[in-house]
């Protein structure tokens, strides 16, 4: 049976949420406060999963 570590799904999700509010960011016809706020959602759940990574070390 596999083991995730827990916060590895928030973080993982995290970077791909920021990598589109990154590209939504350059993309002139997006409203500027959308792709903020995207990118500003990803890079909380990074944060938050890098947490819970660092939290729940286990020695395996």
């Amino acid at each position: 049976m596999t083991h995730i570590r827990e916060g590895l799904i928030p973080t993982v999700l995290g970077t791909a949420v920021t990598t589109a509010g990154m590209v939504m960011k350059q993309n002139r016809k997006i409203d500027s406060m959308i792709s903020n706020t995207v990118f500003g959602f990803g890079l909380a759940h990074i944060v938050l999963g890098t947490i819970d990574l660092i939290e729940h070390r286990h020695n395996f």
